[in-house]
């Protein structure tokens, strides 16, 4: 019988903080890795690492998520969305480990108009989303059991004191320059709190699931739309002037209808996620502190 352990990669990230902190408070032992830490790209570190480790479930939240830059370094996001998942599904193959392994709303083609359910035929865009799409093949190549968790938009307290930060906080910075604010109105996601992303996981891993499950924010909305929300909920009334993909060329293609449909947990009984107005309410009150 394994010990209640977790090996976390990713664990610098805002989803791997709630995911530490969600895990450990069900009783797991959870040892968060960071890059700086181990790098999961190198076979033989991850294998040392599992094995030594030898855990009951691996989670992991770590990912290359430079969606324009992989346009010009696309094996570098291959090594580590997708190669990296084929060392930790070996590693975790040979430990008899349940692996966690996250994916995104962008292995899909936004054409459907609609949000996506698990049985979708997934049809990635540009390196990124081929990078990611990579990594649930590898998974699945390897494992009879993982579970994929393809998530939407994220943002988490976490994310004040990332690189990257994420949505809200770009949107609050640019608040603060008193500077109009241009946002796309034609591009639709499902933003998810990854509060609510990791107490899922948890309840999933607790049943035994596997599979592909989408655990996105429960409504689609475009990020247009959402930057409204966010100032309403912080009481901000900065300039937001809507704007489109012909005025916002990036050097990747987006999907531009990727929300995601949580049909499984549906399906199966789970609890639905927050209302995305509490979602964001709630990320206000949590990341405040958290503010230099």
């Amino acid at each position: 019988m394994k010990s209640k352990k977790a090996l976390l990669f990713g664990a610098g990230g805002q989803l791997g903080a709630d995911l530490k902190r969600e895990f450990t408070s069900r009783g797991y032992e959870v040892t968060g890795l960071e890059r700086s830490k181990l790098d999961i790209t190198d076979a033989a570190q991850v294998e040392q690492c599992i094995t030594s480790l030898d855990p009951e479930v691996v989670l992991n939240s770590a990912a290359y998520n430079k969606v324009d830059l992989a346009e010009n370094e696309p094996l570098e996001a291959f090594k580590a969305n997708a190669l990296a998942v084929s060392n930790i599904a070996r590693a975790c193959r040979q430990m008899d480990a349940k692996l966690v392994h996250f994916s995104t709303d962008y292995v899909f083609d936004g054409m459907a108009g609609r949000p996506y359910v698990e049985t979708d035929t997934p049809h990635p865009l540009g390196a990124y989303a081929v990078s990611k799409y990579g990594g649930e093949l590898y998974a699945n190549a390897y494992l009879d059991n993982p579970l994929l968790v393809r998530v939407c938009g994220v943002f988490g307290p976490g994310g004040v004191r990332t690189a990257h930060g994420n949505f809200i906080e770009t949107m609050l910075r640019l608040a603060k320059t008193g500077n109009p604010i241009r946002v796309v109105e034609d591009f639709v996601a499902s933003p998810t709190f990854t509060v609510a992303i990791a107490s899922k996981v948890a309840d999933l891993v607790e049943k035994k699931a596997s599979g592909v499950y989408h655990v996105g924010g429960g409504r689609a909305i475009s990020w247009y739309a959402f930057a409204d929300m966010i100032f309403t909920a912080a009481g901000l009334k900065p300039e937001l002037i809507a704007t489109n993909e012909r005025s916002y060329r990036t050097p990747a293609r987006r999907p531009k209808f990727s929300a995601l449909a949580n049909a499984r947990l549906e399906a199966e009984g789970y609890e639905p996620m927050p209302a995305l107005e509490k979602a964001v309410e709630e990320y206000l009150r949590l990341a405040a502190p958290l503010r230099p």
